[in-house]
């Protein structure tokens, strides 16, 4: 069994987990909008969450309509913080080159996942302590030799 936390909300349709043990609780529409090919909307969900101080809320896209589709999310993952009190919209893109898509009411856009959240301290020093991994970047790990020479 896992730990549990209450979250305090308003809502036209409260957020659901589909199965036993999942991570995210499904968000619905809660307005219809049609996504032409390359679009994006932002689409309401009727939800307003109080999440406790050291928690924050993840809205992400949901696969289904990822893979059939090519709805995802724009900020993927969308940050919730404890603080914000306001509706949950969800900024959806249609990565489709060819078909529109629609949203109708009621319709599972994305979902949430809440979870706890540590606060960092950022301390200031004169140089970083070195790593296997160094500076090497974007897609570095993929790579059998870095450019600092150290394998990966």
């Amino acid at each position: 069994m896992t730990d549990s936390v209450d979250v305090l909300i308003t809502a036209d349709r409260v957020p659901n987990y589909a199965h036993p043990g999942d991570a995210g609780a499904d968000l619905h529409a809660s307005e219809a909008v049609v996504l032409g090919p390359g679009e994006r909307a932002t689409v309401g969900t009727g939800v307003a969450i109080a999440l406790p101080d050291g928690y924050v809320g993840f809205v992400v896209p949901r696969s289904g309509l990822a893979f059939k589709h090519g709805i995802t999310i724009v900020n993927a993952p969308g940050t919730i913080d404890a603080g914000y009190r306001g509706e949950i919209k969800v900024a959806l893109l249609n990565t489709d080159a060819r078909e529109a898509h629609t949203i109708e009411v009621g319709d599972r856009i994305a979902q949430i996942i809440v979870m706890p959240v540590s606060r960092a301290r950022f301390v200031e020093v004169e140089r970083l302590p070195g790593s296997l991994r160094g500076e090497a970047g974007f897609g570095s790990t993929g790579l059998g030799e870095h450019k600092s020479g150290v394998n990966a």
